[in-house]
Order: structure tokens, then C-alpha cells, then sequence
């Protein structure tokens, strides 16, 4: 801690210094921003991730992120830089010298001219709805991505081509590149558009193309095998009825050479009752895998914000099917949003998870339906920068949730959590 506060304070001189050194250069201007986060969240978990099994005992931990992000913007040019400590309170010791800050951003954005831009290192990606690239701000530790991004942007066309290349250490010869522990991919290109058609629709369209490696440590052998995902968002939203509209395909192999086949779709229709009341119904769609020697037919949703979508207690994507299973997906929900005041919101919804492909165990067919979960949460500005959110889920689930994800249909299954977000801007200078 003592280096970063340093670091930071450094900072701070060369910007005064920098400031002082280009007052007579007032044709462009310059910004400098410092913003904190303090984010706490209590957990109690009895059958989060996977269904407890029947007898085991429910957990409690608060975990915690404390993160510094600077910004710079001039003319043609920004940068960020994002540092952070994720742990769970108690984890480090009162005398601690093992300094786990990690850089969660670190880029720099070049603007070229006439709409193009280049955007390069540490960054996140969030796309459409986070479907197939999100933030996962909801985890502690975020998600990022070390990358290229080159685009182009005017008022109604948006275009974007991202380019990754991941490598475990600097090489001298020979080698692959061994995914646990670092980014999940090899390689990756992704291209996307957006049209901005009004204020109340748009379209975009993602092609991505991930390379991901097969060979393992012991054989010392690169084989790297490709995945593509091809589809489409369409958004809809005139006045108070608003509809999202998503479908994607999946081709090319998995890491253990299957031709691949698969494809999502999902549909979300809100209506804006009043000031205070909003309905939802949505239903998403992931084909799943039989285990037959044919094409593997499971849809994967990559690096989206899984816990957005298939319920709160994140049972699925977020967390694996047991016994190398992938059953897919057909998850149908309905929800309300209560606005109580201008400060605070209430949510509830409710989900019924079907899987898509057929389920044995023992030779016998599995009823299809996994189980509904209900998810309530409550989400309060305090004061400026400050919010406090709060829920609550419960899982209902079925033999068929046993067969697919473990634990004991007659366990019961909830879970709680607290979280206070503190999230001020501290020090912003123009000059």
C-alpha cells in the first residue's frame, strides 16, 4: 500500500509540475482525473453456484474491492489506469508484504482523425448487452482483456475490430500457451458494427473468431483450434414498451477437435407502466450437447456477464454442469421493478431453467425442467457516489438439477448479500 500512495502522490506532483509547464499553451485542454472505489459485500451463501448437498452447512465471508482509476484526456489522446485490491476480509494478515495489487486497466486511446480511433493494453469490453462480452462487474475482480482496438464512429455507425494475442511469458523458442492461470484464449479477432437507425432503434452485429489451444504441458506441443461466433442484437425502444431482440451461432471446433454447431437466442419485452412500475418477461434459448459422436451442439457465451441473465445464483455459465455435461439452456423469466422514491428501487424476478438437450443418468431420460428461482433485490442512493444494494434468491430444484449440477433436490437453497458501493470522484483539474 505505502508504494502505491506514493505512486499516487507522485502523480500528483509531475501533474502540477506538467500544469505550470504548459499554462502559456492554452489552445488545448487537458484533464486529470482521480476516482476511488470502496465496494464491501456480505455474503451468505447456502447453495450458490452449485445446490448444496443435502446436510452441508451455509457459508459467510464479506469480500472487498478497492480500486484507484487516473484518467487523462487531451486533445487526440487519452489514457486510464486502474489499480485494485480483491480479497475477502480476513484473507491478508494484520503484517502483510505479498503487495496483491493488480492493474485492472491500463490503456491508452489514440484519436486519428475523422472518426477513427485506436485504443490499446489492458482494458474491458462490453458490448450490445454483455451477452458475449461484458464487464462481469459483479464479480469482484471485473473482467479484463489485454488487446488492440482500431475503429471508426460518426453519430449512426459505429465500428469496431479488436485484435489479442496472449503469450505466457516472454519466449526464446518453441512453446505454447498454457491457459490456466492467464487469459482463457490464445488468440482473438472480433469485428463489430452498429447502426444507431433513431433514438429508438438499433442494430449491431459481432463476428468473432477465438483461437484457443489444445496442446498441453506435458506434450509441449502447440495446436491451436478455432471458434467462431457470428449474430446480432436489435434494439427497439419507443416510448414506454421496449424489446431486445439477440441471436447467435456458433461453428468451427472445440479444443478437443469436435466440429462445433450450436447457437442462442433470446427475447426481452419491458413495458413501462408508470413513474414507479415496470414489467419484463424474457425467455433465452442455449442449444445444448447429448454426448453423441456428432457435432458438439452447446452453445458457450464466453465472456458475457453471466450472472445478468441465468439468475442470480449464477447456476449456470457462470459456474460448470458436473460430470463434463452441457445440457444447454432454456431459461424463462418474468419480472417487476417497484421505484419507491427517487432513491430507491426494488426488483423481483422469477425464472423457470429447462435444459435443451435430453439428460440419461443410469440410462433413463431426465425430466427436462431444472427448477425456478426467485430473486429479489433492493438498490438505494444514500448520497451522492454512495449506493447500497441488498438481495435475496431462492432455488427450487428438481432431480434433474441433481443430475446436471449436483447437491440434493430436497436441500433447501438461498442465498444473501449486502453491498455498499462508495464510489466518489476525488481530484479533478483542468487546465
Amino acid at each position: 500500500m505505502k508504494k502505491w500512495m506514493m505512486f499516487f502522490w507522485g502523480l500528483l506532483m509531475c501533474h502540477f509540475a506538467f500544469a505550470e509547464g504548459n499554462e502559456a499553451n492554452d489552445s488545448k485542454e487537458n484533464e486529470f482525473t482521480i476516482g476511488v472505489q470502496i465496494r464491501p459485500r456480505a455474503e451468505y451463501r447456502n447453495g450458490v453456484l452449485y445446490p448444496r448437498a443435502e446436510g452441508a452447512e451455509p457459508v459467510g465471508f464479506i469480500n472487498n474491492r478497492a480500486r484507484m482509476s487516473m484518467s487523462y484526456k487531451r486533445d487526440k489522446l487519452s489514457l486510464g489506469l486502474s489499480a485494485q485490491h480483491v480479497g475477502v476480509w480476513g484473507q491478508d494478515p494484520q503484517i502483510d508484504k505479498n503487495g496483491r495489487f493488480i492493474l485492472n486497466e491500463a490503456w491508452a486511446n489514440l484519436d486519428l482523425g475523422n472518426g477513427f480511433f485506436a485504443k490499446l493494453g489492458r482494458q474491458s469490453l462490453v458490448y450490445d448487452d454483455d451477452r458475449i462480452l461484458g464487464s462481469l462487474d459483479w464479480n469482484v475482480a471485473g473482467r479484463f482483456h489485454d488487446a488492440l482496438k482500431l475503429g471508426y464512429e460518426n453519430p449512426q455507425n459505429k465500428l469496431h475490430l479488436i485484435l489479442a494475442f496472449n503469450q505466457n511469458d516472454e519466449k526464446t523458442i518453441g512453446g505454447t500457451y498454457y491457459a490456466p492461470g492467464a487469459q482463457p484464449y490464445k488468440n482473438m479477432q472480433t469485428l463489430w458494427y452498429q447502426h444507431i437507425g433513431s433514438k429508438a432503434f438499433n442494430a449491431s452485429f459481432l463476428l468473432m473468431n477465438l483461437g484457443q489451444e489444445a496442446g498441453s504441458t506435458e506434450e509441449k506441443k502447440s495446436d491451436t483450434k478455432y471458434l467462431q461466433t457470428l449474430g446480432t442484437n436489435i434494439s427497439y425502444q419507443p416510448n414506454a414498451f421496449s424489446l431486445y431482440g439477440t441471436f447467435y451461432y456458433q461453428f468451427g471446433k472445440t479444443v478437443a477437435s469436435k466440429d462445433v454447431s450450436a447457437y442462442m437466442f433470446a427475447l426481452n419485452a419491458s413495458y413501462q407502466i408508470n413513474s414507479t412500475w415496470k414489467l419484463m418477461v424474457a425467455t433465452d434459448y442455449l442449444s445444448g450437447d447429448e454426448g453423441d459422436p456428432g457435432d458438439y451442439k452447446a452453445f458457450n457465451p464466453l465472456y458475457g456477464t453471466h450472472h445478468k441473465f441465468y439468475g442470480t445464483m449464477d447456476y449456470f455459465y457462470a459456474s460448470p454442469f458436473i460430470n463434463g455435461m452441457n445440457p444447454g439452456l432454456w431459461d424463462n423469466q418474468i419480472g417487476i421493478t417497484y421505484k419507491a422514491s427517487p432513491k430507491v428501487t426494488c426488483l423481483l424476478n422469477y425464472h423457470y431453467f429447462l435444459t435443451t438437450a435430453d439428460v440419461y443418468v443410469d440410462n433413463k431420460e431426465q425430466d427436462k425442467g431444472l427448477g425456478s428461482e426467485i430473486d429479489l433485490q433492493l438498490n438505494w442512493s444514500i448520497m451522492k457516489d454512495v449506493t447500497l444494494s441488498a438481495g435475496y434468491s431462492m432455488m427450487f430444484g428438481t432431480d434433474a438439477m441433481q443430475a446436471v449440477k449436483g447437491g440434493h433436490p430436497d436441500s433447501w437453497q438461498d442465498w444473501g448479500w449486502v453491498s455498499l458501493n462508495i464510489n466518489p470522484k476525488v481530484f479533478f483539474s483542468k487546465w
